[in-house]
């Protein structure tokens, strides 16, 4: 079963369609640059796709996508110089400001930063938040190999608590891969996600900062399953930590359904997500089409859907946490 219910409100007009908070953009300088370096996902065997915005448009008019949130993926705009780094952060949050104000009625925006060079990320984040009215910020599993609770990283977590933002956690490449020449996105991507979960827990970061609302990429990787095991022995390695209080930092993640709407990953999702804490992603454009409407179709398809929870991943939650994205 792959059809829509017509109680879901992907039933409707696209405007009242669904939010996509997984939706990527590559403004055309920065898909050059990919290009040029080929180091999308580390071999030529996941392509770079291009993107345009009447194709972003014609997906979600076809997938009853009311807005997409946009954001630059994974390897993100640091390539090791800081300078440059900084550059290209305001380049591509620009050109992605400029698509959202042409049509704010269709876009969002998650803008980028480039970590690991804090002062840097400070500054892009006041810019994008405060002058281009960016929706939130998105930020890579890891930085250089720094997972996002280590210390240095301490100023800007307590900058977007100041302002109670939104980040959405990308996955990116593993500091060494599980299967080389593998495409990291087939396995890679979804262990590192599971690993900044992890250390933000263990380190305290949400607990310190309540205010900050984090979305875990495709449905937290393994977190929602392994979530038990990791509260229990966790306190084995942190005695200061509870089992109790690690699986409720744990439950403080807003998760995503980009490519995590079969069958086997839902019931884990939905028995440990927090209610209003499940949100619609298509991974759209570096998930094409056809595999893009697989995992729509199995999400819409689920039996175990009670009254109103797929408006609620669809739509309703995330219009909890973008007010200005509401009907």
């Amino acid at each position: 079963m792959t059809t829509t219910p017509s109680s879901s409100p992907s039933a409707g007009s696209p405007s009242a369609g669904r939010i996509d908070v997984h939706q990527h953009i590559l403004p055309p300088g920065y898909r050059e640059q990919l290009i040029r370096r080929g180091n999308f996902a580390g071999s030529g065997d996941w392509p770079v796709p291009e993107w345009s915005r009447d194709g972003a448009l014609a997906m979600m008019d076809d997938r009853c996508i009311g807005v997409g949130i946009l954001s630059v993926s994974a390897p993100g705009v640091h390539f090791g110089d800081d300078a440059a780094a900084r550059e290209l952060a305001r380049a591509v949050n620009d050109y992605t400001a400029e698509v959202v104000k042409d049509r704010p009625d269709r876009f969002g925006q998650f803008a980028s930063l480039p970590l690991p060079d804090v002062d840097g990320a400070l500054t892009e984040a006041a810019r994008a938040l405060d002058e281009l009215g960016a929706d939130g910020v998105v930020l890579l599993s890891n930085a250089g190999g720094r997972y996002l609770g280590a210390p240095e990283f301490e100023p800007l977590w307590a900058e977007l608590d100041a302002r109670a933002a939104v980040g959405h956690i990308h996955p990116t490449f593993l500091p060494a891969p599980l299967v080389p020449g593998l495409p990291p996105p087939v396995a890679d991507f979804p262990c590192d996600t599971t690993r900044t979960g992890v250390h933000l827990t263990y380190n305290g970061v949400l607990r310190r900062h309540p205010q900050i609302r984090v979305i875990l990429s495709h449905g937290g990787g393994a977190l929602p399953y392994l979530a038990h095991r990791i509260a229990a022995t966790g306190p084995l390695a942190r005695p200061e930590l509870t089992r109790d209080g690690i699986l409720e930092d744990l439950r403080r993640f807003h998760f995503d359904t980009a490519m995590a709407g079969g069958p086997t990953s839902l019931p884990a999702l939905r028995a440990f997500a927090a209610s209003g804490h499940l949100h619609y992603g298509s991974d759209w454009p570096f998930l094409p089409a056809e595999q893009g409407a697989y995992f729509t179709g199995l999400l819409d398809g689920f039996e175990g859907w009670a009254d109103g929870e797929l408006d609620a991943v669809d739509r309703d939650g995330a219009e909890a946490l973008f007010p200005r994205l509401g009907r």
